[in-house]
């Protein structure tokens, strides 16, 4: 419990004592002590930097940057200090200065000037190069990652709280590479200021020699001239351990592992180049005058290592399946034609040149898309989607996917490899072949993929291949989900609820209703875009109602009553439900007209006067869709199962609600506009 406390406290304490080396005089013992701890801590953050799998894990590694930085530099103001002063700044630099150089000056210059060289013109510009260009184009990709996560969120494929988590990961991922832009310049400007303090210390010290203590010319030369050097390589070793970190986490790319086992795996994988690099180092052990021996380890190493190396084709061999190596069976087998016979409930065919949507990466991965496409639909409909089987049609148009429901098409689209589709109105600019996205008509053009940045700039949305089948294919099973709720499916449902609602499922099925009801009670909920997720509801308003009734279209109703609120529920839009009412006069005239059949009830209608009231309908309804609002039609409980028929003939997205369903959903009411027999649209902005 004490140690938070104690960690949090410990960056401030040693910022404020890192400010404090810079103005407070220091014993050379705890200078010492300060240098190795600046010199462990470099190493231990190159180890780190090279040991993380992602770059995004050392999140701290800027900040840690400008603190080790100015740790450095309070080092060598306070190892100035005390050459100056004393002639001797302690053990450490006094040990760089004699040993590590061997007491040469001219060795110790010599090394000095070698460090500044890497670190400052090799490793210092090509990581701030590399970060620069790292921060430009992550903030460039941000657009277009975060459109991938809402078409994932969309499709299904994610849920609200690891879309909420990518966004993060993304916004934290440009954060860190604009700040190791910056980082880099602190690494930079290190070196710079390495420089100028040892020259500024050479000088110093031996002016100072000469003249305050007394020292000959050559005297204060070798003394200071060593204490310096030793002083500039004590921090610029540390200096060089931070600038290789540096160059090590922006050169870091996407890996499945630590820096080491990534090169380990990668430098190993081509059994060819280990072959040609090891036969090449054993022929030049052959040349005249070329010492044998090293090369000839080095060329042994390699073949060595090439005869562990995976052959060509063992890797895609050891992953076949064993299956395939049996013998495919006749395609006259009774159980291939069987299974040829079989009509499929959902199927997706693609034209050979669409295959490679059926892929395992994320812009490919159409069957996992479809996947979480059936979980969305199963959460917002509360029915199971049947599998969607795949495959290649060489009926098909180039670029061309057909949908199938039960062996029918009912939707085809066009998906062109290496290109995404650019939504907006304002397209001219763009290149391509001007096309209407199938499911909003929004217009739209298929640009190259390489032109995806450009697209967004210009202000429109893109989306990739897979999203736009993925979509369409969605829309498609909501408008077909009567067809695809079979009686299995039905009693499926049945089952599930029987086990946590035992008694509304035994007082219905079989005892009131049979399952062949259900479903045709259930497919007419689902044929106006009513879920049926909250069965339990359902079941409880069939039983009240079978008890006088089983006429389909009373038992409709029946469930619509006992949804209630949930019916207006999706349409309410800032807690206001924007209602287009009809006319009291035309209503009246819908009701009188109103006949009874074996399909259900009908409104009988001259054919012109339809027209005309479809022709108005539609006019609103557009007009509410351009100012991005979401309209219902209501009318009176009586007339609304025939007009919703006639609706339908014209508008089969429009939800049709009675008054009591809109009263029951508790929000406010806005009346958009009325549908009346007058030529004129009577409607408000």
């Amino acid at each position: 419990m004490r140690s938070r406390p104690i960690t949090q406290l410990a960056v401030p304490a040693g910022v404020v004592g890192i400010v404090l080396l810079l103005v407070v005089p220091l014993p050379a013992a705890l200078l010492d002590v300060l240098i190795a701890i600046n010199i462990a801590g470099s190493l231990v953050v190159l180890l780190t930097a090279m040991t993380v799998r992602k770059p995004l894990d050392f999140s701290v590694f800027p900040s840690l940057v400008l603190v080790l930085t100015l740790f450095r530099l309070g080092l060598n103001v306070a190892s100035t200090r005390l050459v100056l002063r004393d002639g001797y700044a302690g053990e450490v630099i006094s040990a760089f200065g004699h040993f590590v150089v061997g007491g040469s000056l001219v060795i110790g210059l010599v090394i000095f000037l070698i460090l500044v060289v890497i670190q400052f013109v090799v490793i210092t510009n090509g990581a701030g190069r590399v970060a620069e260009v790292g921060a430009r184009f992550t903030l460039d990709a941000m657009p277009g990652k975060q459109m991938a996560i809402d078409a994932d969120l969309n499709a299904g494929l994610i849920d609200d709280d690891e879309a909420r988590r990518r966004r993060a990961e993304v916004a934290a991922e440009a954060d860190f590479y604009g700040a190791m832009d910056g980082g880099t310049k602190f690494v930079k400007g290190d070196a710079i200021a390495g420089i100028i303090i040892t020259v500024v210390n050479l000088i110093g010290g031996i002016v100072i020699g000469m003249l305050q203590m007394g020292m000959p010319l050559a005297e204060a030369v070798e003394h200071f001239s060593l204490l310096t050097v030793g002083d500039g390589l004590v921090t610029q070793i540390p200096a060089l351990l931070l600038a290789v970190s540096t160059g090590i986490v922006v050169t870091r790319a996407t890996a499945d592992g630590d820096l080491s086992n990534a090169a380990t795996k990668q430098l190993t994988q081509s059994r060819t180049a280990l072959l040609v690099g090891g036969a090449a180092a054993i022929a030049m052990a052959l040349l005249p005058a070329i010492p044998k021996i090293p090369f000839l380890i080095v060329g042994c190493v390699l073949l060595l290592l090439a005869q562990r190396a995976p052959r060509p084709g063992d890797e895609d061999a050891a992953t076949t399946p064993a299956a395939n190596a049996a013998v495919a069976p006749s395609p006259d087998a009774p159980e291939q034609l069987i299974e040829q016979m079989r009509v499929h409930a959902l199927e997706i065919q693609l034209a050979p040149d669409l295959v490679t949507l059926v892929g395992t990466e994320p812009e490919h991965d159409l069957l996992g898309r479809v996947r979480g496409l059936r979980r969305k639909i199963a959460m917002e409909l509360g029915i199971v989607v049947p599998p969607v089987r795949t495959r290649d049609s060489v009926d098909l148009p180039r670029a061309t996917y057909a949908v199938l429901v039960a062996g029918v098409e009912v939707g085809r689209g066009t998906a062109p490899a290496g290109r995404v589709l650019a939504l907006g109105d304002d397209l001219a600019a763009l290149p391509g072949t001007p096309v209407t996205e199938p499911v909003f008509g929004l217009p739209g053009k298929w640009v190259p993929a390489e032109l995806r940045h450009t697209a967004e700039l210009s202000g429109a949305t893109v989306v990739d291949r897979v999203s736009v089948l993925v979509t369409h294919l969605g829309a498609l099973i909501a408008e077909n989900a009567p067809r695809l709720l079979t009686r299995e499916d039905v009693r499926v449902l049945t089952d599930g609820l029987k086990a946590v609602n035992p008694s509304a499922v035994e007082e219905l099925v079989p005892a009131l209703l049979s399952l062949g009801e259900v479903q045709r009670v259930l497919q007419g909920l689902l044929a106006e875009q009513v879920s049926v997720r909250d069965l339990g509801r359902i079941y409880e308003g069939l039983a009240l109602r079978a008890r006088t009734s089983t006429e389909p279209e009373g038992l409709i109703e029946a469930a619509r009553a006992a949804l209630g609120p949930a019916l207006a529920a999706p349409h309410v839009q800032d807690g206001v439900l924007r209602v287009i009412t009809l006319d009291p006069m035309l209503e009246q005239s819908l009701v009188e007209g109103l006949r009874t059949g074996e399909g259900g009830s009908q409104v009988v209608v001259e054919p012109s006067r339809l027209d005309g009231m479809l022709h108005r309908l539609r006019a609103l309804v557009a007009e509410s869709e351009t100012q991005g609002r979401t309209v219902v039609l209501a009318c009176a409980p009586a007339v609304r199962p025939a007009l919703r028929r006639l609706v339908a003939m014209g508008l089969p997205r429009l939800p049709v609600l009675s008054y009591s369903e809109i009263t029951a959903a508790g929000a406010t009411v806005d009346a958009v506009g009325v549908v009346s027999d007058a030529p004129a649209v009577a409607a408000r902005g």
